[in-house]
């Protein structure tokens, strides 16, 4: 008797099985090492944060976004920015972006060479207030005179855009709001709008009627990216959602880590390793190595004392016991 078998992927790769109407490559915004440490209770040592974002390129990311140069007394966690980033520069051909949130903070990152640098504003009124303490038409005031000094720098410019699903204090947010917010926010100058679902509310129904929104108002897919938290566990859901409608840039977080210091409901970001293993799935490439990813996540879980909230790199770490 024979023994035929059935090929299969390699140990700890799904099956590839494309869907119609996807893109054939997703590029992944990473987002751990500023977005992810920013909420953590204890300060991480610079000397792991530079060892993480090494990993993280090591592993096939392109875009990792570095750190933010907010005032220390916001966010203490990343105070060590204008010690970080020089450590940073032998990654030739990564990406390395970095939050400012104002002029100031602009100018401390053009200082130490950033040739990428991002903005955050907010679609609703309550968070614009609890996070940058200023209504939504004083914040794009704020951004105004930073995206254009960043474009005369020579570098490029992201806008986050939060809550364009739901609010912590307002609670649905309507879809004219935030593509009329969306517009105001590109036509500052921002290269690409990030938008989020910083409480993690969304549904790919929502998801889909907003991009369908921008569109119709003359921002299409390319010049958007999504940013999902897995609050509901909707985070894969929206972002296959996305896909469907053009989006090829997506942010994740390696390991699950983060939230937002200023929102209390905001649970973890999409984990980078579970948004892989959908897309290496459904046969899009990302050029990430799983593997080199799941182990650079299991060691920053060791660094921080619990298990990662993957549930891919507790899967695959699992496997390899």
């Amino acid at each position: 008797m024979s023994d035929q078998r059935t090929s299969g992927p390699p140990a700890g790769l799904p099956m590839s099985v494309p869907a119609a109407g996807l893109p054939s490559r997703v590029r992944i915004h990473e987002v751990g090492p500023r977005d992810g440490l920013q909420n953590e209770p204890s300060v991480v040592p610079v000397e792991v944060k530079a060892e993480f974002v090494h990993r993280l390129a090591a592993a096939g990311l392109g875009t990792v976004e570095a750190t933010s140069f907010v005032h220390p007394r916001w966010v203490p966690q990343l105070a060590d920015a204008e010690e970080l980033y020089p450590r940073l520069g032998d990654l030739t051909g990564v990406r390395l972006p970095v939050l400012v949130p104002n002029e100031r903070g602009l100018e401390r990152a053009l200082a130490l060479g950033a040739r990428e640098v991002a903005v955050f504003g907010s679609a609703t009124e309550s968070f614009a207030r609890a996070n940058l303490n200023r209504t939504v038409d004083e914040a794009l005031a704020m951004f105004e005179p930073v995206v254009r000094r960043a474009r005369e720098a020579g570098a490029g410019v992201r806008g986050y855009l939060s809550m364009c699903f739901g609010d912590p204090w307002e609670g649905p947010v309507p879809v004219e709001q935030v593509v009329r917010v969306s517009r105001r926010l590109l036509d500052l100058g921002c290269d690409e709008l990030s938008l989020g679902d910083t409480i993690g509310v969304a549904t790919p129904g929502h998801v889909a009627a907003l991009l369908t929104a921008l569109d119709a108002e003359g921002v299409g897919a390319g010049r958007l990216a999504v940013h999902f938290h897995d609050t509901y566990g909707q985070a894969l859901a929206n972002t296959l959602a996305a896909l469907q409608h053009g989006v090829t840039t997506v942010d994740a977080s390696a390991g699950g880590l983060g939230g937002c210091p200023y929102a209390q409901s905001a649970t973890g970001n999409l984990a980078t390793e579970d948004l892989v293993w959908m897309l290496h799935g459904l046969g899009i490439d990302t050029g990430v190595d799983l593997g080199r990813l799941t182990a650079t996540s299991a060691w920053m879980a060791e660094r921080l004392g619990r298990p990662s909230p993957s549930r891919t790199v507790r899967a695959l770490s699992h496997k390899e016991q």
